[in-house]
């Protein structure tokens, strides 16, 4: 169930990862049981266990810093959060150079995209999520902001 007032929530990874270590490990195992010769079932189990911590580490961060949520007060992104009060426009908005990225990284993580904020003192942040349009439209929701085409 997701919190009150939660527009958008991207979690940054789901819980299946978790699936892929204890998979190799059963499957190794199988190769060793079908294939007649000594099975060494105490060591897949550490195989499978060992792989789950790391992935379970993997899935953590992920899910911690490149988290992407809107809520009627804040837009977060990873740790860092930005009140949508502050937000004044978000479309035609050029990227500067030097424009600071949310969430503290130094650039836009791989794989999302990026979407300039103008904000009330006239700056330019970029926010990011894995679908842009999806996020200015929950950014248009709570912030009440009119896409320029569809207000004239």
């Amino acid at each position: 169930m997701s919190e009150p007032g939660v527009v958008l929530d991207e979690p940054g990874a789901g819980g299946a990862p978790l699936l892929w270590g204890p998979g190799f490990a059963l499957a190794g195992f199988l190769l060793e049981l079908f294939a007649g010769g000594p099975v060494h079932t105490i060591e897949w189990v550490l195989v499978g266990l060992a792989l789950l911590g790391v992935t379970m580490l993997w899935v953590y961060a992920r899910r911690r810093f490149l988290s992407v949520k809107v809520t009627t007060e804040a837009l977060w992104q990873g740790r860092e959060s930005l009140p949508v009060s502050r937000i004044k426009e978000l479309d035609d908005v050029g990227t500067p150079v030097g424009a600071k990225v949310l969430g503290g990284g130094p650039a836009v993580p791989r794989k999302f995209e990026d979407v300039p904020l103008r904000l009330d003192d006239g700056s330019v942040v970029l926010a990011w999520a894995r679908d842009a349009e999806e996020l200015r439209d929950a950014l248009r929701r709570v912030t009440g902001i009119v896409r320029e085409s569809d207000g004239e």
